[in-house]
């Protein structure tokens, strides 16, 4: 027997997600082992939590309430991304160039699911993050 979740592409996105972003995150100094660090472990954990527990919902719009929390959960990353850009972090700017492209990925899987269980569109974030043409780790 599989879980629902377990189905779901979007899951298994949010799984490689953290897979990306932990391996990013062990690139980062000792110095922040208890701020960034962890922020990013809790927030990427978080995406494929919140897709797992909002597929046990009893109604699409609780299950839509879960897919929102992992989309906060996700823009948190990208935000912790742009910290440690600007912090120059990493030498190669090359793993955020890529997390941030599959982050945007990521975003328009969750974004249609969770358009799809409450039959309307959401653009709140979408205009700001999809749209955007140029990735800001490009030098």
């Amino acid at each position: 027997m599989a879980y629902k979740f377990e189905k779901l592409e979007v899951w298994q996105m949010a799984l490689d997600y953290s897979d990306m972003m932990y391996a990013l995150i062990n690139k980062l100094p000792y110095t922040e082992n208890d701020n960034l660090k962890d922020q990013i472990r809790r927030a990427t954990t978080s995406i494929g939590l919140n897709i797992a527990e909002g597929s046990t919902s009893t109604s699409d719009a609780e299950q839509a309430r879960y897919v929102g929390h992992a989309i906060r959960s996700l823009i948190e990353t990208v935000a912790c991304q742009h910290y440690i850009k600007r912090r120059k972090y990493l030498a190669d700017v090359a793993p955020l160039r890529e997390a941030y492209t599959f982050s945007e990925k990521l975003f328009i899987k969750l974004q249609a699911l969770r358009n799809s269980l409450t039959g309307r569109v959401v653009r709140e974030e979408s205009e700001e993050y999809i749209y955007e043409s140029k990735n800001p780790f490009d030098d």
